[in-house]
């Protein structure tokens, strides 16, 4: 496929925690999708602040991406996005604590390369990643579809004790432009405004509506080991995946799928079927840990699969 990727994001150190006392620690955050994107083979122009101290590690990490475009990462003093990720069976979703962030990314870079992308993914992996303006600029330039991964833009900006989920009630002002709406049925209560409780089934299809009123083609919620549900105005239907047999980190699993999913799009699949196959990356993407095992997962996915992009 020759249509380049445009990715929006943060550069992250994750700490992971389980309660059995397994932990460790990698670089995550928009490099999940870099790396489907790369592992796919797709020229990928990365827009993102990374901390100085992380540098050597994610030059290191990425050496190996030939078709990754540097010259969006603003390099920026001090130790860079840190979070510690806590996985439990207790818990409706994981638990975050932002121990140190960078500032938002500046536009002027993703503007200049904006008309010229055939696909622009953006993620809030932190949450303050991008400001509400020069968003709105980006996705007006933009002449390609665009997924919006709210992730994190629904947790409370703070640091050093857990960001719990919070209502998001200017989240219509986040959808100009927006052709793809990827959130978690927490994220979900959050645009709905009750952060505190899952939305209830008869609350989807006013929000399938609104959606659509904004120009959102589609709208993906992940349902974690259940699949996803993908409502588009032809229909809404659950897409589930195989399940992996052993279970070693999630992390970056619904970053998996949303690239994944994307590119699909792209290449001509339609939501559905699109999604299904994003969700069996995905899937499979859960028995690795790490952005590099998952790059190599992608790489070989590609190199064996019957359909080459």
């Amino acid at each position: 496929m020759s249509l380049r990727a445009g990715l929006i994001g943060t550069i992250t150190s994750d700490t992971i925690l389980y309660d059995d006392g397994r932990s460790f620690r990698s670089l995550g955050g928009v490099l999940y999708q870099a790396a489907v994107f790369c592992g796919l083979g797709l020229e990928t122009s990365l827009f993102t602040n990374c901390g100085e101290a992380l540098r050597q590690e994610v030059e290191a990490l990425t050496r190996d991406w030939p078709s990754l475009r540097r010259e969006g990462i603003g390099w920026v003093p001090g130790p860079g996005h840190r979070v510690e990720l806590r996985y439990s069976d207790r818990l409706k979703e994981r638990e975050e604590v932002l121990l140190s962030a960078v500032p938002p990314l500046e536009p002027s870079a993703a503007l200049a390369e904006a008309s010229g992308l055939g696909m622009l993914l953006l993620v809030f992996n932190s949450g303050f990643d991008l400001e509400l303006s020069a968003w709105r600029r980006i996705a007006a330039a933009a002449r390609c579809p665009v997924w919006l991964d709210v992730h994190s833009l629904v947790l409370a900006p703070k640091t050093g004790s857990h960001r719990e989920y919070v209502a998001l009630a200017d989240w219509r002002e986040w959808m100009g432009g927006v052709s793809y709406l990827q959130a978690n049925r927490q994220e979900v209560a959050s645009l709905l405004g009750h952060p505190e409780r899952w939305p209830e089934e008869g609350e989807y299809p006013g929000f399938w509506r609104d959606c659509f009123d904004l120009g959102i083609r589609a709208v993906f919620v992940t349902l974690g080991k259940e699949g996803v549900l993908v409502a588009a105005p032809g229909g809404v239907r659950p897409v589930r995946a195989p399940a992996v047999s052993a279970v070693v980190d999630t992390t970056g699993c619904g970053d998996v799928f949303a690239a994944s999913t994307l590119v699909r799009m792209a290449a001509g699949a339609d939501v559905f079927s699109a999604a299904a196959e994003g969700a069996s990356l995905a899937s499979a993407a859960a028995g690795v840990a790490g952005v590099r095992a998952t790059f190599e997962l992608v790489r070989r996915s590609r190199l064996t699969a019957a359909a080459p992009l």
